[in-house]
């Protein structure tokens, strides 16, 4: 069995609807935040980071969650998540899956915690501002490619969309929302009625009639 330390609407969202989807026997365990329980000894025993998420697998304790992701789906790649060894899609996925984590998602962690970024707090508004401009490139890029086609990959889901639908549900105030861009809002309005997604946002309690 696995076990998943989360948050509810944190970076172990889309692990949480990888392990429900694959209906893999995994246990969640909560990461109490608004105590810091990610900054404790013992947490930081398994995650020297101090970031959620951490999964254990068979003892091996991993984290960063595109590379839990990676490793969920190879681990049971009979259930499509991602493409096979030697598919002309197999490094489609890396690229979206990185672009997604080392593009998008780092831009919303400067747009969210801004602090970290300056040494002056009257600049705090600017870095804001320059973000959501940033985010909107990145959701245009992603917009783009997803004219014509299903999903990220094409008419096939893989782990690629059930990230981007997690990044997209942080990107929802920003200022040029996903919901601004005809092929991802469409697309976002599709994933939204699926099963896994509504099963797991139901359960983090994850309020999903913006995407409807």
């Amino acid at each position: 069995m696995y076990q998943l330390y989360y948050y509810p609407n944190n970076a172990s969202l889309a692990p949480h609807f990888l392990l429900h989807f694959m209906e893999l026997e995994y246990e969640l365990l909560l990461v109490d935040r608004k105590s810091s329980l990610h900054k404790s000894a013992e947490y930081l025993k398994l995650n020297p980071a101090g970031r959620i998420p951490t999964l254990i697998d068979d003892g091996m304790a991993i984290f960063e969650s595109s590379a839990i992701c990676i490793h969920l789906c190879e681990q049971n790649p009979d259930y499509g998540l991602i493409p096979h060894l030697g598919s002309k899609s197999r490094p489609q996925f890396f690229q979206w899956l990185a672009y997604l984590n080392n593009t998008l998602q780092a831009e919303l962690m400067v747009r969210y915690y801004p602090h970290r970024h300056t040494n002056d707090e009257l600049t705090i508004p600017n870095v804001v501002a320059a973000q959501d401009d940033r985010i909107g490139e990145s959701l245009s890029v992603i917009n783009d490619q997803l004219e014509g086609n299903k999903y990220l990959l094409g008419d096939e889901i893989s782990a690629c969309d059930f990230f981007l639908f997690m990044l997209s549900e942080w990107c929802l105030p920003i200022k040029k929302s996903p919901l601004s861009f005809e092929h991802l809002s469409a697309y976002l309005n599709r994933l939204s009625s699926h099963p896994t997604i509504m099963a797991v946002c139901e359960l983090e309690d994850i309020d999903l009639s913006p995407f409807k």
